[in-house]
């Protein structure tokens, strides 16, 4: 399968701090999606594979990548932070050229949004699937009991345990730390550009208030939520998918239109 090629890499950072990011992409006439993907996700996933067959059928470019510390990026899962995930994403959507589509799952819709600021020209547009704004110190740091709080500060990291990975994911200090020097819900939220927001009513993870705040903060950008009421977080079902793509779809057509 096509979708099987072997990646193709990226450096990011310098020095020491340097790190290979794995990408794959589709050529294809723009804007160019892009693929954001969640927290201790890589980019083989459902959605990102249903994206990947989308631009392949559509003729639309299309690229994917996993953060350092996932997939078959370089480094360690647990040296990860928002910040330096956020700097190598913005290093794959520079390589995506102008006004991309940003699609951001979970934690990549917070990494979408960071990285749009940075932007010198706004985004074609986002679709965000279940937005996980500022989740390490929204929806993380106050579930957390005392206990796990204390041996986070003291022990520099607890492991949580997840539904996803058998052996839980990693929780460290820097983590929290870092991301509280990005949060972004704590005023007004800038996008430059449409933003489309899908997002499950019975998703565990990231709750559908959470991503109703995220549609209030966005006050000067039209914004649409499309609340799937018997959704879950990852909404990979093919209804699920087949709402994204027809969503990232329509926003390609209409920013070519402009």
């Amino acid at each position: 399968m096509a979708s099987l090629a072997e990646p193709q890499f990226l450096s990011v950072g310098e020095g020491a701090a340097a790190r290979r990011i794995a990408y794959r992409r589709v050529e294809g006439r723009g804007p160019t999606i892009v693929w954001l993907g969640g927290f201790k996700s890589d980019m083989k996933g459902t959605k990102a594979e249903a994206l990947d067959a989308f631009a392949r059928d559509s003729g639309r470019a299309y690229l994917r990548f996993d953060y350092s510390g996932h997939g078959e990026s370089d480094g360690d899962f647990e040296t990860g932070t928002i910040s330096r995930w956020a700097e190598e994403a913005a290093a794959m959507v520079a390589l995506a050229g102008p006004a991309p589509i940003l699609v951001g799952s979970s934690m990549g819709g917070w990494i979408s949004l960071l990285v749009a600021r940075q932007m010198t020209a706004p985004p074609a547009g986002m679709v965000l699937i279940a937005p996980a704004a500022d989740f390490t110190e929204a929806l993380m740091w106050p579930a957390f009991p005392d206990e796990v709080k204390r041996q986070i500060e003291t022990t520099g990291r607890w492991v949580r345990p997840s539904a996803y990975d058998q052996g839980g994911y990693p929780i460290t200090r820097a983590l929290i730390e870092d991301g509280r020097r990005n949060l972004v819900l704590g005023g007004l939220v800038e996008t430059g550009c449409p933003v489309r927001i899908l997002q499950g009513m019975q998703d565990p993870d990231v709750p559908w208030r959470h991503a109703m705040l995220l549609a209030e903060k966005i006050a000067r950008d039209d914004v649409v939520v499309t609340l799937i009421k018997d959704g879950d977080h990852r909404l990979s079902r093919d209804d699920d998918l087949a709402r994204l793509t027809e969503a990232v779809g329509t926003m390609a057509e209409a920013y070519r239109q402009t």
